[in-house]
């Protein structure tokens, strides 16, 4: 999985390629921790992410929570592999998916 980040003020927006797995969502995880300290509105594109895991969610999810403190998250550009886990998980009801 590749990641890639953009800082725009107290705006960060986080480009996912790849796969989200048990493997990689440590990598996105302690990259959150790193740079989500002060933004308030963090913003994923998930236009090549191609699969998210559980534990991929976990992060995901982890990640609104400390968003709902401090500002606001965006998930944008869910391929449809993606968007289906979303959809059987009910993550699409916690998230917002433009």
């Amino acid at each position: 999985m590749e990641i890639n980040k953009i800082q725009d003020g107290d705006s960060l927006t986080i480009a996912l390629t790849g796969r989200l797995d048990t493997t990689t969502a440590p990598r996105l995880e302690a990259e959150l921790k790193s740079s989500i300290s002060g933004v308030a509105e963090l913003i994923f594109d998930f236009e090549k992410l191609e699969y998210i895991s559980s534990a991929g969610l976990r992060v995901i999810l982890s990640a609104q929570k400390v968003m709902n403190r401090q500002g606001n998250m965006v998930i944008r550009n869910v391929d449809e592999n993606v968007m289906d886990v979303f959809e059987v998980t009910g993550f699409v009801d916690i998230l917002t998916i433009e």
